[in-house]
């Protein structure tokens, strides 16, 4: 009985904690590409392939061999000379418009949490979305994803002009959240990005699934 005694204290501490845990959350932010909107990659390679000389299997090394995506993520090469120059390493004879629309075709059309999540968190909870990403993808997924207007802000790889792991769109995110490191929770599919999250001191766990998203929120007593 004086062990019980002894441990029903400790227990009692516990739930505090973690109902005070719980109760800290104040804003979500969620990554973009890999948790909101899926990526399919052969898809746009597939897209491309039809345009050049070349096979979709050697579309990705030739892309990445041109090291421009960082560029464009960090918003260090205008999105009208990074289309001409890829359009040049790929055989490409499209016109600027064009080339968004094949770009863009990494996206299909669909998301992968539902849009009443978004709009139940933000009747209680800020929201932001922190994301590599650039200014050709962006505004075609402002335009075809109304999910997105659910945002309360954006924290935007091109427009920070860093890319996350670095530390300094962390920073951003939490400059925007209005709160604490500690009163935000982020959600991204890339582990060495939820690492980073941690480290700045934000509360993040990674993305599988919606499922699995719906049980993180829950434990920390989020509701919508």
């Amino acid at each position: 009985m004086a062990v019980l005694e002894g441990v029903f204290p400790i227990l009692l501490r516990r739930s505090v904690t973690l109902k005070e845990s719980r109760a800290m959350t104040k804003t979500v932010i969620f990554d973009l590409g890999g948790v909101i909107v899926p990526l399919d990659f052969p898809r746009a390679y597939k897209a491309l392939e039809g345009r050049t000389p070349y096979p979709a299997s050697e579309i990705p090394a030739r892309i990445a061999s041109t090291g421009l995506v960082p560029e464009l993520e960090t918003g260090r090469i205008e999105p009208e000379e990074f289309a001409e120059r890829i359009c040049d390493a790929l055989g490409l004879r499209v016109g600027y418009e064009e080339f968004c629309e094949l770009w863009s075709t990494v996206f299909p059309p669909r998301t992968l949490i539902p849009e009443s999540l978004l709009a139940g968190l933000r009747r209680r909870h800020r929201l932001l979305l922190l994301s590599n990403t650039n200014a050709i993808h962006f505004p075609y997924i402002r335009r075809n994803y109304p999910i997105l207007e659910h945002f309360d802000d954006f924290v935007l790889s091109y427009e920070v002009g860093a890319m996350k792991p670095a530390q300094e769109i962390y920073r951003e995110a939490i400059a925007r959240s209005g709160c604490e490191p500690e009163e935000c929770f982020f959600t991204d599919d890339v582990a060495d990005n939820v690492e980073a999250a941690r480290r700045e001191g934000i509360d993040a766990e990674q993305f599988h699934s919606y499922e699995q998203l719906e049980h993180d929120l829950r434990a920390r007593g989020i509701d919508w």
